[in-house]
């Protein structure tokens, strides 16, 4: 049987929380480390995803520790999505704003 890890980068432009976190968690580049195990028996060679961790705190945020925090995949993606269309929202109102005041003749802020 073979497993395989992987490990990858997210980033989160706001704080977020997560079930398995006692605490919110501030904007940053987070590592995460999925574990995935092999299927026997196929015709071919398929995984299937046996954990996935978050690294606390963000990469930046890391003085030389950092703690490996079992997540539910779907609420991580999830809490991924709610800050990408934040982060979308507050970009669509500096940028209307900007058009506002230029439309007036003013700078833009």
């Amino acid at each position: 049987m073979t497993d395989r890890t992987t490990k990858t980068e997210v980033i989160f432009r706001h704080p977020f929380r997560l079930s398995a976190l006692s605490n919110p968690q501030p904007p940053g580049t987070y590592r995460v480390v999925t574990d995935e195990e092999e299927i026997l028996g196929l015709s071919f060679q398929a995984f299937r995803r046996a954990a996935t961790m978050l690294e606390i705190p963000a990469i930046e945020l890391s003085r030389g520790s950092s703690q490996i925090f079992l997540v539910d995949p779907v609420e991580l993606e999830a809490a991924l999505e709610k800050d990408k269309l934040a982060y979308s929202r507050l970009n669509t109102r500096k940028n209307s704003c900007a058009i506002s005041a230029e439309s007036r003749g003013e700078a833009p802020s």
